[in-house]
C-alpha cells in the first residue's frame, strides 16, 4: 500500500504496529489531517495478529464515519461494504466479507452489552478520542471491564489502539494499563503542516451578530487569497444565513461554489461539501465543528474561524439539556487552523482579537462533565453496574449529576432499588434517550405504538418547522401527509419516517403487557409526551396567558402569541433558554387533556395534605390537595388537622420570620441574659441555651407544645412567653440564678441598682456619689464575674467606665473632680472619696 506514504501517518507506523504486536493496548497521538482514520486501519490488516477477526473502529459523527469507510475502500479499489464497512444510526453498509467496520460510538455500547467480550473482534479503535463524547467514556469504560472479566473465553486479545489529537497521550496510557501496571506505549506523530499566516480581527462583542463579521471576511478572502475555504460557525442557522447571504453577493460568480456542511445535510450535499473543487472552481465550505478534525476537506488553504461553538450542557436546575454558544478552546482554535496548512501554505482568519486567543481555554471539557447522565445511567445499570467508581473513566461522573439520572429513571419505572426493572431493561434496548425508550414501551401497551415511535423520531431528530408554532401535532400532520411539506422539510421528514419504521422493528421484540383503550383519541400525544415529560406539565397562570408553571417547579412562556394558549394544560417537550434564568421559552409542546389524571396518568397524582402560612392573610392554611409534581389539580380544605402537622408549619413560620413573632418584654430579654451569663462562666451546671440562636434550634422542645390555639400572627404574641421558657429552668436553678445573677446590686449608698445583663460584660450604671468608699469592684456569681462599672454624673451621664474601681480613686477621679465640681456645685466632690459618705442626695439635703 503506497497510499500512505503521502502520509505524515506513514513516519510512525513501523513503531505503531510494533508496539501493537508486543502489547494489547496503545495510544496513538497524531495532528488532525496527519492520516490516522484512513492508513492505521488499513495497515493493521496486515498484521498476522489480526488473523481472521475483524476491526472496528469508532467515529464521533455519522458524517465522518461514512466518510472514513469510503474514503478506505476507494484506496482499496472497492465500493464500500466490501472489506471496508460502516454502521451508523439509521444508515448500514457491510458485507459477510467486511474486515474494517466503522461504526459511531453509540452503537459500540449496544455491541458491548449484546456480547461484552466483543467476540471476533481483534482491534478495537477508538478515533478522535480527544473529543471525549459521553458516548466514546463510556465504550471505552465498559471495553476495559469488558476485557477484564470475559478476556479468558476469548482465543485473541482484543487489543485497543487509542487515536488522539490533542489529548495527554500518558494520561490514557496510564488508563490502559495492563494487568501487571506496565503502561500502554505511546506512539506520536508529528505531522506536517505548512505555514499557516494568522490574521486576528477586532475584538469580538458578546451577542455581536456573527454572521456579519463572518461575510465580510469571506469577501475579504475570496479577493486576497487563492484556493478553498473553509468557514466555521457555531450551528446550522448561522450557516443558513451566512449562506443566503453569500449567494446573493456572489450570484453569477460560477468560480465560486458555495456548499454548507453539517450532520442533517442530505449524504449527496454531504459528500459534495467534502469533495474537491471541479476544476476551475473554488469551493466555499461553512461547516460547523464536526470539520475540525473528523473529516479531511480537500483543496482547503484558507480557514474562516468565527470562535465560536455549539454544545449542549445539562442544566441540573431545569433537568433539561441545552445548547450554548461559547468561545472555543484554544486547542479547537489550532485543530481548526491546521486545516489551512495540510498540503501548501495558508491562512487563517481569526474574528477574533490576540488578547482574547491569550483568554481561551486549554480544552473543551468533556461531555462527561456536562451532560445528561440518564442515558449513560441505564445502560450502566444494564451492564451490571450501580456505582461508576467501579469502572475506569478519564473523568468519573459526578455523584450529584449522577444521582439526578437516577432519581429521572426511578420517576420513569425503570430502576426499583439498584436494579433495572423489566421496564428499565426493555428501555434500556431501544437506541434513544431514555424518556423516549419511556414513552415508545408505553404507547406500545396502550396501544399506540406507531404514535409513539413517530412522536420519538420528531423528537429525536431537529425541528421540523422552525422557528414556528409550538404545537407537536402540527409537526405530526407533516408527518402523516396530511399537511403539505415544503422542499427544505422533505430531507428531514424522510429520515424521521425512517427512524420511526426502525423504533417499530424493534418494538416487536419488546413484550409489554397491553392494556386496551382507544388509540385514535387526539388526546394521546399529550398522554405519550407527558409519559416522557413528567417534570414538564404545564398549567396557565392565567387562561389565554402566555406564561405557564411547570411540574418540576420552574416557568416557561410563549415569547409570540400561539395557539397553544387556549390549553390551560400543557406538555412542554423542548424548551429553551440560558442557564441561570428562572423562564423558559417554550419552543415545542402539545395540549394536555385533564382528564388523563383520572385514569392513565393517574399514578402522576399525589395526594397531600397542605400546610402553610399565608403571607397575604397571616393565617395559617390547611387543605388537600392533588398535585403533579409542583401543580396542584384540586384543593380542599382540611378542618381536622393534625396537632404534629399543625406545630411542623408554625414552626416553621417562626424559623423563617424569627422570634420577634413572640411577645419580649424588657425584663425577659434580661432574664434570658442573666442565664446565658451563667451558662458561659458555669460549664459544670446544665444551663438551658437561651441565646436567640439556641432558642430557634430547640424551638421543638419549649414552643410547640403551646402552639395548638395558634392560627393567626397575632395569635403568637398572646402566647405567655415568660412562664413558656420559665419551664426550661427546672428547680434549684431558678434560685442559683438570683443568687448567682441578682437583678440588683447593692451599692454604699444604700440604693439597689439595676444590673443591665444584656451587655457583656453586665454593666452597673450608678451614680459617682453613691459608691464613695467602695474600694473594691462590684462582682456577682461568687465574685468570678465583675460588673463594669458605669459612673454616671447628676445628669445621669457616664463620667467613667471602668472595671478597676480603687484605681480610678488614685488615678482619674482628681480630673474628674476638677471638671465636674464647678459644673455640679450641689453635688460633694470630696478630696478623698474613700472617706466619704455614699450618698444619692445633694449636699442641701445630706
Amino acid at each position: 500500500m503506497n497510499f500512505e506514504k503521502l502520509l505524515p501517518i506513514f513516519d510512525v507506523l513501523p513503531a505503531l504496529t510494533d508496539a501493537l504486536q508486543d502489547h494489547d493496548e496503545t495510544v496513538l497521538e497524531a495532528p488532525p489531517g496527519a492520516g490516522k482514520t484512513t492508513c492505521v486501519p488499513l495497515a493493521m490488516l496486515e498484521q498476522d495478529w489480526l488473523g481472521d477477526q475483524k476491526i472496528l473502529m469508532l467515529e464521533p459523527r455519522r458524517l465522518a464515519a461514512r466518510a472514513a469507510a469510503e474514503r478506505m475502500a476507494e484506496l482499496l479499489g472497492e465500493p464500500v461494504g466490501q472489506r471496508v464497512g460502516y454502521r451508523v444510526r439509521l444508515d448500514t453498509c457491510v458485507s459477510e466479507h467486511t474486515q474494517i467496520e466503522v461504526v459511531t460510538e453509540g452503537i459500540l455500547t449496544r455491541m458491548l452489552q449484546d456480547d461484552p467480550s466483543l467476540d471476533g473482534i481483534g482491534l478495537l479503535i477508538f478515533d478522535e478520542f480527544h473529543e471525549r463524547s459521553l458516548d466514546a467514556d463510556l465504550g471505552l469504560a465498559l471495553t476495559l471491564q469488558g476485557r477484564e472479566l470475559f478476556g479468558d473465553l476469548r482465543d485473541q486479545p482484543l487489543k485497543l489502539l487509542v487515536m488522539s489529537a490533542t489529548l495527554d497521550g500518558a494520561q490514557i496510557s496510564e488508563l490502559l494499563a495492563d494487568a501487571n501496571g506496565d503502561q500502554a506505549p505511546v506512539i506520536s506523530s508529528e505531522g506536517r503542516m505548512h505555514l499557516v499566516t494568522l490574521h486576528y480581527g477586532e475584538p469580538y462583542q458578546y451577542g455581536e451578530r456573527i454572521v456579519d463579521r463572518v461575510v465580510r471576511t469571506v469577501q475579504q478572502a475570496v479577493a486576497d487569497e487563492t484556493g478553498s475555504i473553509l468557514v466555521f460557525l457555531p450551528g446550522q442557522g448561522e450557516i443558513r444565513q451566512a449562506h443566503q447571504r453569500l449567494q446573493e453577493i456572489y450570484n453569477g460568480r460560477d468560480d465560486l461554489l458555495l456548499t454548507p456542511l453539517f450532520g442533517d445535510l442530505k449524504l449527496a450535499e454531504q459528500r459534495r461539501a467534502i469533495a474537491p473543487a471541479p476544476t476551475g472552481k473554488r469551493k466555499i465550505v461553512l461547516a460547523t465543528s464536526i470539520a475540525e478534525t473528523s473529516l479531511t476537506i480537500d483543496g482547503v488553504r484558507v480557514v474562516i474561524d468565527s470562535g465560536l461553538s455549539r454544545l449542549p450542557a445539562f442544566d441540573p436546575n431545569a433537568g433539561m439539556t441545552r445548547l450554548h454558544t461559547q468561545r472555543l478552546s484554544k486547542a479547537s482554535a489550532t485543530q481548526r487552523m491546521g486545516r489551512a496548512g495540510r498540503l501548501e501554505p495558508g491562512s487563517c482568519y481569526r474574528l477574533w482579537s490576540q488578547s482574547q486567543q491569550d483568554e481561551l481555554r486549554a480544552f473543551t471539557p468533556p461531555e462527561i462533565e456536562q451532560a445528561d447522565l440518564a442515558p449513560l445511567a441505564l445502560q450502566l445499570l444494564r451492564w451490571g453496574v450501580d456505582n461508576p467508581a467501579d469502572l475506569q473513566w478519564l473523568d468519573v461522573p459526578a455523584k450529584a449529576p449522577y444521582q439526578q439520572a437516577l432519581d429521572l429513571l426511578v420517576k420513569l419505572k425503570a430502576v426499583e432499588g439498584k436494579q433495572l426493572t423489566a421496564h428499565g431493561e426493555a428501555m434500556a434496548s431501544l437506541p434513544t434517550h431514555p424518556r423516549l425508550a419511556h414513552m415508545i414501551l408505553m404507547g406500545q401497551r396502550y396501544g399506540l405504538g406507531g404514535l409513539a415511535c413517530d412522536l420519538a423520531a420528531l423528537l429525536a431528530e431537529r425541528d421540523l418547522i422552525y422557528q414556528g408554532p409550538a404545537d407537536i401535532q402540527l409537526r405530526l400532520q407533516l408527518l402523516h401527509g396530511e399537511r403539505q411539506a415544503d422542499r427544505g422539510q422533505k430531507v428531514l421528514l424522510q429520515r424521521i419516517k425512517q427512524q420511526a419504521k426502525q423504533f417499530h422493528r424493534l418494538l416487536r421484540d419488546v413484550d409489554t403487557e397491553q392494556v386496551v383503550d382507544n388509540p385514535s383519541d387526539e388526546c394521546w400525544p399529550g398522554f405519550l409526551l407527558a409519559c416522557a415529560y413528567p417534570d414538564r406539565i404545564a398549567h396557565s397562570r392565567r387562561d389565554g396567558g402566555t406564561d405557564y408553571k411547570l411540574s418540576n417547579g420552574r416557568s416557561a412562556s410563549f415569547t409570540d402569541t400561539d395557539g397553544l394558549q387556549k390549553h390551560r394544560w400543557l406538555v412542554v417537550a423542548n424548551l429553551g433558554g440560558r442557564k441561570g434564568q428562572s423562564v423558559d421559552r417554550i419552543f415545542l409542546a402539545v395540549a394536555l387533556d385533564q382528564n388523563l389524571f383520572e385514569h392513565q396518568l393517574a399514578e402522576m397524582v399525589e395526594q397531600r395534605t397542605q400546610v402553610e402560612w399565608s403571607k397575604q392573610q397571616d393565617k395559617l392554611l390547611a387543605e388537600k390537595q392533588r398535585c403533579i409534581g409542583a401543580l396542584v389539580l384540586e384543593r380542599e380544605p382540611l378542618t381536622d388537622l393534625d396537632p404534629q402537622t399543625k406545630q411542623v408549619a408554625l414552626l416553621e413560620v417562626v424559623r423563617q420570620r424569627g422570634l420577634s413573632l413572640l411577645r419580649w418584654s424588657d425584663d425577659l430579654r434580661q432574664w434570658c441574659a442573666r442565664i446565658e451569663l451563667l451558662r458561659a462562666a458555669d460549664s459544670a451546671t446544665d444551663w438551658p441555651d437561651m441565646s436567640e440562636d439556641g432558642l430557634l434550634a430547640s424551638i421543638e422542645d419549649w414552643l410547640a407544645p403551646y402552639l395548638d390555639q395558634v392560627n393567626h400572627l397575632k395569635d403568637f404574641s398572646s402566647l405567655d412567653l415568660k412562664n413558656i421558657l420559665a419551664a426550661r429552668l427546672p428547680w434549684p436553678l431558678p434560685q442559683t440564678l438570683d443568687e448567682q445573677a441578682p437583678l440588683r446590686y447593692p451599692v454604699p449608698s444604700g440604693s439597689n441598682i439595676t444590673i443591665d445583663y444584656t451587655q457583656n460584660p453586665p454593666v452597673l450604671a450608678v451614680k459617682l456619689q453613691e459608691m464613695f468608699g467602695c474600694q473594691e469592684t462590684p462582682t456577682i456569681a461568687n465574685g468570678r464575674i465583675a460588673l463594669m462599672v458605669h459612673l454616671l454624673s447628676p445628669a445621669q451621664r457616664p463620667l467613667q467606665v471602668t472595671q478597676d474601681l480603687a484605681g480610678f480613686w488614685r488615678g482619674s477621679y482628681e480630673d474628674v473632680k476638677k471638671e465636674m465640681k464647678g459644673r455640679y456645685p450641689k453635688h460633694p466632690w470630696p478630696d478623698n472619696p474613700l472617706e466619704a459618705i455614699a450618698t444619692a442626695k445633694t449636699k442641701k439635703r445630706m
